[in-house]
């Protein structure tokens, strides 16, 4: 009998847990670092990854996985007549949505790609609400209808630390980096539609602070908060502190704290951390 079967990338923030029960495949994003080649998840852990990019010389070059691998994997998993559901991070972070698209045009199987305009826990909320819906018996379009509606409730707000590595990484103007660095400024980032936008900035920890109250003083008034996920780079006891709150607030909404991928932190740079959540009518 035919099924959906759910893909994402090594971008996403998923639980081992999670990637089992509800049958999704990972396919795994690359760095190099130095010279030497590490596959996302597979040769290269996040807390590793956090101290090789420390020691590194240069910041760390991130490639998606080569059409190849796509169409071996679509083919793969499409032999026995299922559909594909593909959801990958927003084009304006990374390539691979497109390498997908072109694999898919050319695989044996029926296969869709999402640009999901988000990465991390924010793309784990699709990524989730697919997978339980393909393993419920769901029809392919409910399952893209769903993901739509989870799309566009979805939150992300990112708060960095230092822009010096999204700076030489191409994901902010140079402009906006000279002026943080000169300041000491810290800049939170919100996730509109797929690409990151300065929501605030300010000198010192104290601004980063005042948001996240706010932040979650809002969550805490909104009706069917679904989901939450912090992701970092080594900011264990600042996000550790954030979540208590979160779960003071909101003491019956899951709550997921975990190292965001190498792909992620390579932009994001040390002290980085997001906040992602979602509703639901």
């Amino acid at each position: 009998m035919a099924t959906i079967k759910i893909v994402t990338d090594s971008s996403v923030q998923l639980t081992p847990d999670e990637i089992k029960k509800y049958q999704i495949t990972v396919i795994p994003l690359s760095v190099m670092i130095d010279d030497t080649v590490y596959v996302d998840g597979e040769t290269l852990t996040r807390p590793q990854f956090v101290t090789l990019m420390n020691e590194a010389k240069a910041l760390p070059k991130t490639s998606q996985p080569p059409i190849g691998h796509f169409i071996e994997l679509f083919d793969q998993l499409g032999e026995d007549g299922s559909s594909v559901i593909a959801l990958h991070m927003t084009d304006a972070i990374s390539g691979t949505v497109d390498t997908a698209r072109q694999a898919a045009s050319i695989s044996k199987s029926d296969v869709t790609v999402i640009d999901t305009r988000e990465t991390d826990r924010g793309m784990a909320f699709q990524v989730l609400t697919a997978a339980k819906m393909a393993q419920a018996g769901a029809t392919k379009a409910d399952v893209l209808a769903a993901i739509d509606r989870v799309r566009d409730s979805t939150k992300l707000y990112m708060a960095v630390m230092s822009l010096d590595n999204i700076v030489k990484g191409g994901r902010v103007s140079r402009v906006t980096g000279l002026i943080s660095n000169i300041l000491n400024m810290k800049v939170i980032f919100e996730m509109v539609d797929g690409e990151l936008q300065v929501r605030t900035k300010g000198r010192g920890v104290k601004t980063v602070n005042k948001f996240m109250r706010e932040i979650i003083n809002n969550l805490s008034q909104l009706p069917h908060v679904k989901g939450i996920g912090i992701s970092h780079v080594a900011a264990d006891k600042v996000v550790n502190e954030f979540k208590a709150q979160l779960q003071a607030a909101l003491p019956n909404v899951p709550v997921l704290v975990r190292e965001t991928s190498p792909i992620i932190a390579t932009y994001a740079g040390m002290g980085a951390f997001a906040l992602m959540y979602y509703t639901e009518d």
